[in-house]
């Protein structure tokens, strides 16, 4: 059985952590580590994460000094984990107890590099608002569309390398990884069941909308290396599918 290295940023979450680190430590999937990265200067929360360390010797605890965002914390945990696969949680999200034994057993058995699955979107009372179906991506249709649940995916650790990793723009810091790792002529695998429940908070920093728009240009100009041009025709294509999206999210 190999070991999955579970990655988890913290930052004032302290309402959710708790449901979140259970939902890995409720796995029907036993051999696992959980690194949670102290992303806030504050230290407001340590002890409630101290505290919540103490629960199980699997559980590792990562200090950062200032806080650097949730993308260049999830490299730091990458950086000091010990499993062949890579596995991310948010500190609001929460997996369905047999999420990991379900994916790494079909990762094992077609030999996949990356997949992902189905997810239920839900509020901040833990009701369900809304689903989104994992689909086969590859570099193309992935450049206009970000359908991934970043809490979904599991990955094999030998992708990451010193240049492809989480970005460091505020939001989208994931899309920049699976369009790197996808550029390689990688595809992610889609796991058709819903694995995984994602919080949808209005004040998290994932729904500004403004910042989502500068950092996908970003994504395109910087990180892909696009002209102008083409980074705001992506850009703007981007856009349409994120407005479509959320328009359906609200008729629901």
């Amino acid at each position: 059985m190999a070991l999955v290295s579970v990655i988890i940023p913290y930052f004032k979450k302290k309402k959710y952590i708790c449901s979140s680190v259970k939902s890995v430590l409720n796995q029907t999937y036993k051999k696992f580590e959980i690194i949670i990265i102290y992303d806030d200067e504050e230290k407001k929360d340590l002890n409630l994460i101290k505290n919540i360390q103490k629960k199980d010797r699997r559980i590792r605890l990562i200090l950062n000094k200032k806080n650097i965002g949730a993308g260049q914390s999830r490299n730091k945990g990458i950086k000091f984990s010990k499993g062949k696969y890579i596995a991310f949680l948010d500190s609001d999200d929460l997996w369905e107890k047999n999420k990991l034994k379900e994916q790494i057993n079909i990762i094992k058995r077609k030999n996949i590099k990356i997949s992902h699955t189905s997810y239920n979107l839900i509020n901040n009372h833990d009701k369900i608002i809304d689903t989104r179906e994992a689909k086969y991506l590859n570099f193309k249709n992935l450049l206009y569309s970000c359908d991934i649940g970043l809490s979904t995916v599991i990955l094999r650790k030998n992708l990451i390398k010193k240049n492809i990793k989480f970005g460091k723009t505020k939001t989208k810091e994931d899309y920049i990884l699976w369009l790197k790792i996808t550029k390689k002529n990688i595809s992610f695998y889609p796991i058709k069941k819903n694995l995984t429940k994602w919080r949808k908070l209005s004040d998290s920093l994932s729904s500004s909308v403004m910042q989502k728009i500068f950092d996908g240009f970003k994504v395109y100009y910087t990180y892909m290396k696009f002209n102008i041009f083409k980074s705001l025709f992506y850009l703007l294509l981007l856009s349409i599918n994120y407005m479509r999206k959320d328009k359906k999210f609200k008729k629901n």
